[in-house]
């Protein structure tokens, strides 16, 4: 059975910092392009921020460039997205990928988890 869960969402407050994680189970994310999309109450899904931990490389939204930081750990089969200078406009369900092609569009994604629910609000 091939899975990814998300955690680490919740509310925070304008300007503050939220750190998602995204673990695999079933499959080595390694191997994988693994990308964070989100989607807020009627708009469609954004991707914000990608990786393929085996080359390294990164990319990420202008909505979200300098503020978002995607990275991996290999020996957890984990990949986070540190979420820092929080908007009220990041509001949205965060939601974790993976598939063959690197990118941040969503189609390219073959496997997802549920998503984390994350509200920025004062």
């Amino acid at each position: 059975q091939l899975q990814l869960v998300e955690s680490g969402g919740g509310l925070v407050q304008p300007g503050g910092s939220l750190r998602l994680s995204c673990t695999a189970s079933g499959f080595t994310l390694n191997n994988y392009a693994i990308g964070w999309f989100r989607q807020a109450p009627g708009k469609e899904r954004e991707g914000v921020a990608c990786t393929r931990s085996s080359s390294g490389s990164t990319n990420y939204a202008d909505s979200v460039e300098g503020r978002f930081t995607i990275s991996s750990d290999n020996a957890k089969n984990t990949v986070y997205l540190l979420m820092n200078a929080l908007k009220v406009e990041d509001t949205a369900v965060y939601y974790c990928a993976a598939g063959r092609y690197y990118g941040l569009g969503y189609r390219l994604y073959d496997y997802w988890g549920q998503g984390t629910q994350v509200t920025v609000s004062s």
